[in-house]
């Protein structure tokens, strides 16, 4: 019997086109070495999947969801009803009229005691959420802690102190 690797993150998101904008989780996942998962789980469309995702999580070894949805973005706030593992939610910029706005009002507003850790839409909002999951991870691994540590350290030495005039 072939033992399965447990994973640190769960990168869920509604639909195959969120990945334009989850793929800047994956990538600063990867670059900080933390293992992770991808799923499409939609909360409209295949609500049995969700359930079963996010009431499994903690048992298949995952330490943090990272959610990310566009349009009504059910899915962090559904993610983390059904889990006690932090959840951060990622809103989809959308081309909509709205521009993410209702992804990021629908995270964002959670009712008491179902708590989302909610980040900015889009790029920037995926970019961060592996940020965070890793800064949630670091609490409890050296390793991570370690990497992250020199990940910002990097991040400090490529700023400027004077533009190039």
């Amino acid at each position: 019997m072939k033992k399965e690797f447990k994973k640190d993150i769960a990168v869920v998101m509604g639909s195959e086109s969120d990945y334009s904008t989850m793929c800047y989780t994956v990538n600063i996942l990867e670059e900080l070495a933390i293992s992770y998962d991808v799923f499409i789980i939609s909360a409209h469309r295949t609500p049995e999947r969700l359930f079963n995702f996010a009431k499994s999580a903690q048992k298949k070894g995952f330490k943090a969801i990272i959610a990310g949805a566009g349009g009504a973005a059910h899915l962090p706030g559904m993610v983390a009803s059904l889990t006690r593992l932090p959840v951060i939610g990622v809103p989809i910029y959308n081309n909509g009229q709205l521009s993410g706005l209702d992804s990021l009002l629908s995270i964002v507003q959670m009712p008491k005691g179902i708590p989302v850790a909610t980040m900015s839409i889009g790029e920037n909002g995926a970019y961060n959420s592996a940020i965070a999951a890793a800064s949630i991870l670091s609490i409890s691994n050296n390793e991570i802690a370690n990497r992250l540590k020199k990940w910002r350290e990097k991040q400090t030495k490529i700023v400027k102190e004077k533009p190039d005039l």
